[in-house]
């Protein structure tokens, strides 16, 4: 079943020498990176929209009247960015036997020991974590932010039923902002991670480290050919 997977998404093994391999495709790279950048764009519009002291960073959209309009507008373009994101990656995050010793061995991830640990397929239990964390609270933020769309649905939605979407908008927001400082952080303490997203490819190197099974699976394509 992985290897079907592998082989839908355009994983491979580009070169040999030195070892190059395609982690991502063109279309899931500009599909994340317009994700990344509606998120972006919602945490700044929304902590301006959430505290009077931060309201001065309705500058950088207009004023605070333009704000409010392309805030709920750019969660739109987030839930549909992010859905054909979960599409793409769904089935390589599910749960799998390795990711409880991974976790349970939180010594040996920090200080870089991985050979001590099961090997790998493409996302680690902590990227799954990230990943389901997000498709959770961008479900949370999508219907709450319906619920207090004003402008659209202020007739059918009653006060003390807003209020309590208002609370709940806030705090998945302030969750979502902290997986998404996680999620950065990560990439750039994994050395090699973020050229995965800009270039698309990581090296021979990176894979066997971090992700051994992806790479060993990937190996195996390209020796039979795809999965029927």
């Amino acid at each position: 079943m992985s290897e079907r997977v592998y082989s839908q998404s355009g994983d491979r093994i580009e070169s040999v020498e030195p070892v190059t391999v395609r982690r991502y495709g063109p279309a899931t790279r500009v599909n994340h990176w317009i994700t990344a950048t509606s998120l972006v764009l919602l945490l700044i519009s929304g902590l301006a929209l959430f505290h009077p002291s931060l309201f001065f960073l309705t500058g950088l959209f207009g004023g605070g009247q333009t704000t409010r309009m392309l805030h709920p507008w750019i969660g739109v373009i987030l839930f549909l960015s992010f859905f054909v994101l979960f599409c793409r990656m769904a089935k390589l995050n599910l749960p799998a036997k390795e990711d409880a010793t991974w976790l349970s061995h939180p010594g040996e991830i920090l200080s870089g020991q991985e050979e001590k640990l099961p090997e790998l397929g493409k996302y680690n239990a902590g990227q799954k974590i990230v990943f389901w964390a997000m498709t959770v609270l961008i479900l949370v933020l999508i219907a709450t932010g319906i619920v207090m769309w004003q402008q659209y649905f202020a007739g059918v939605v009653s006060i003390p039923v807003r209020r309590v979407a208002t609370m709940l908008h806030s705090m998945a927001a302030v969750l979502i902002i902290c997986v998404f400082i996680v999620h950065v952080y990560a990439a750039i303490w994994t050395r090699g991670t973020i050229r995965a997203m800009t270039r698309g490819t990581v090296t021979g190197g990176w894979a066997w480290r971090h992700h051994r099974k992806w790479l060993r699976e990937l190996a195996r394509l390209d020796r039979t050919g795809p999965a029927e």
